[in-house]
């Protein structure tokens, strides 16, 4: 995977960088620098930064000390967490519990990302979402549903690490689709109202970033509704939900 930063415009960039499973196969992984004002900047999750990427970051921000602060939005993505507190000193570090219960000894802001006080902070130049239903951080480390979703209205980008994923298509010619994690059965929350709860959540993230037009994702790049299939991204998102539903209504008849 060629590490690269992609301006989508509107002061969002998206950083493509790499990811080896089992060191082998190449799935690729991200982080985003988005502007919140002069000289003012976030970045989303983390990644390690080769000198030349570092040397646009600091192109397009004037200078590290602009970036006030890292979001780590998936809290199974950490392999770059240490790396990141290292390029940017300055800022303000936030992730999930597991983020802060891995690395105790780094330097952390006072809330965790999935606490919608700390999203109010960067509003209204982002939006913020976390799947209802599901469980954030599951004992299954392999359960990769959860995570903090972020919205860009100026660019109208959603920067997504795994809760929905490209599905690459099967036969020359077709397009891919979108698709909610595979794990979602098993990171639906074990309790009555959870499969409504997400159902719920979903619909309305659908209606609040309907003009959302494009979607970065972690392991498949920048995706656009014309690589999906649709003419909107909301339809993609859409169709990515009704596909799940077999999944959502099996858990709501055995949980309720």
């Amino acid at each position: 995977m060629r590490e690269r930063i992609i301006d989508l415009g509107d002061g969002f960039w998206n950083i493509r960088g790499s990811f080896k499973i089992g060191g082998l196969i190449e799935i690729g992984t991200q982080a985003s620098l988005v502007r919140l004002g002069p000289e003012r900047f976030v970045i989303l999750d983390s990644y390690t930064l080769s000198d030349g990427l570092l040397e646009q970051l600091d192109a397009i921000t004037g200078g590290r000390e602009n970036v006030a602060a890292v979001l780590n939005l998936h809290p199974f993505h950490t392999l770059h967490t240490e790396a990141m507190h290292a390029a940017f000193p300055a800022a303000s570090h936030y992730g999930t519990p597991r983020h802060l219960r891995l690395f105790p000894a780094l330097d952390w802001g006072d809330l965790t990302i999935d606490d919608p006080a700390l999203w109010a902070q960067f509003a209204p130049a982002l939006d913020f979402a976390c799947p209802d239903g599901v469980t954030l951080i599951p004992s299954n480390e392999k359960i990769h549903c959860g995570s903090i979703l972020a919205f860009h209205p100026a660019s109208g980008t959603i920067h997504v690490d795994d809760t929905f994923n490209y599905r690459p298509p099967k036969k020359a010619g077709k397009t891919g689709k979108l698709g909610v994690h595979p794990t979602l059965s098993m990171a639906l929350e074990k309790r009555p109202g959870a499969a409504a709860a997400f159902r719920d959540w979903s619909a309305e993230l659908v209606a609040r970033w309907g003009d959302a037009r494009q979607l970065c994702a972690a392991h498949s790049g920048v995706l656009t509704p014309d690589r999906l299939g649709h003419d909107t991204l909301a339809d993609a998102l859409s169709a990515a939900l009704r596909a799940a539903e077999p999944k959502i209504a099996r858990h709501a008849r055995r949980h309720g």
